[in-house]
């Protein structure tokens, strides 16, 4: 249920367009292994300057099409409009970003934090199926880099306590298309666990969809209201009021 199918973001990754100029292609070693990634850039950059910062990551096989899908659908012209960074890894061919290739973490969140700055040093991590389980297994594994997870859709995977209490203290957000009945209804009830613990969660079911979502520029615009809230309210005991 994990594993969307290839051939839908095969259909997808041909219709990508090319990012703009304001996009770097970047890689290195984090863990032991070679890492591609894209960052995208706020007009009149800075790098002198703090930026909020989101960690994207792609669905399926995690490949740097993925990416680019992920880019293009969800965060690329929002995060432009508000001087967001988004910084968004591929995985290594065979590996998964939240098995595998996971030996990257927390190296990868430091180099994140030294290059682009994120405003009170905290990220906001987010993705899409297979992306939105790689937001979750590093917002519970790291909590201390995060204002917020974002799941488009997205769950804690192999959740335990340590791993649920460690979300206590970050925003989460969590979208499912209603017709993606299996993972609707496990993200229901994970949803229902976050609510019985006083979390602060938001489940949203986009009715009429499927696995990958194809949200409005308002649905975005909301979204990235919640995320400018997380960072400037924060999430769980002690956040600002």
């Amino acid at each position: 249920m994990r594993w969307l199918v290839s051939s839908v973001f095969a259909l997808l990754a041909l219709s990508v367009p090319s990012l703009s100029a304001a996009t770097l292609v970047k890689n290195g070693t984090f863990g032991g292994l070679t890492v591609n990634y894209k960052v995208l850039l706020p007009d009149a950059y800075d790098a002198a300057q703090s930026y909020p910062v989101i960690l994207a990551f792609g669905g399926g096989e995690q490949s740097m099409q993925l990416v680019d899908i992920g880019l293009n659908r969800y965060w690329g012209g929002e995060a432009r409009r508000r001087h967001y960074v988004v910084v968004s890894p591929a995985a290594p061919v065979g590996e998964l970003l939240y098995r595998g290739a996971a030996k990257i973490f927390p190296e990868f969140l430091d180099m994140v934090v030294r290059d682009y700055k994120p405003e009170g040093g905290r990220m906001h991590a987010a993705g899409y199926s297979n992306g939105g389980i790689t937001a979750f297994y590093v917002a519970s594994n790291y909590p201390a880099y995060f204002w917020s997870v974002t799941g488009l859709p997205g769950i804690l995977n192999d959740a335990d306590d340590a791993k649920i209490d460690a979300l206590k203290s970050i925003c989460i957000d969590m979208y499912v298309g209603g017709n993606d009945l299996d993972w609707r209804d496990d993200m229901a009830r994970q949803f229902a666990l976050f609510q019985r613990k006083g979390y602060t969660a938001r489940f949203r079911v986009e009715e009429n969809q499927s696995h990958v979502l194809t949200l409005s520029p308002e649905d975005i615009s909301s979204l990235f209201d919640h995320l400018d809230a997380a960072a400037k309210k924060g999430c769980g005991k002690g956040a600002k009021q």
